[in-house]
């Protein structure tokens, strides 16, 4: 990834970007240094994002695999997180989380603090796993056909076809 001065990544757009602030400093390190914690939640949060968005509803953090901190994050950066999907299977999603902190405004520096891939599956309301719908157009309605004959198929409720529908057997 090429690197612009104003501290963006170029041809990438972050989806997250967060200031770095006093209350979230490390009190066993050295003053100034974010708490780790703060960081691993931000790529967390951006990961989310991207999780949210190609499953159109509810996805929940399964599992980090891996995540490398290179540098600590000072009070007064600018945090950029830049996500990438890498993986789609039925239910799941991996996606590639880099941080970059953007510091230093009079001789500005664009340095990586963080990498990590991350495993977020698809929930329903209830909070059970469903499947990821298919990206583009054509399998996106082959998937919607097969959710509405499945619901087609599921045990009937008289009373609630009968409030939505005005069915009465």
């Amino acid at each position: 990834m090429t690197r612009l001065a104003h501290g963006l990544l170029a041809g990438e757009e972050p989806v997250l970007r967060i200031p770095a602030r006093i209350d979230e400093i490390n009190a066993n390190g050295d003053i100034g240094d974010v708490f780790g914690g703060w960081t691993m939640s931000q790529i967390d949060i951006a990961g989310g994002i991207v999780a949210v968005l190609r499953s159109r509803g509810r996805a929940v953090t399964a599992c980090v695999e891996r995540l490398v901190f290179m540098t600590p994050v000072k009070v007064g950066d600018i945090v950029s997180l830049y996500a990438e999907l890498l993986e789609v299977g039925r239910t799941s999603m991996k996606i590639s989380v880099q941080a970059y902190a953007h510091r230093n405004p009079e001789e500005i520096e664009f340095v990586q603090v963080a990498a990590a891939t991350l495993t977020y599956v698809a929930v329903d309301g209830d909070g059970s796993p469903r499947p990821v719908p298919p990206e583009d157009a054509t399998e996106y309605l082959a998937h919607k056909n097969e959710t509405q004959v499945s619901e087609a198929n599921r045990p009937d409720d008289s009373v609630e076809r009968q409030l939505l529908y005005g069915v009465t057997n």
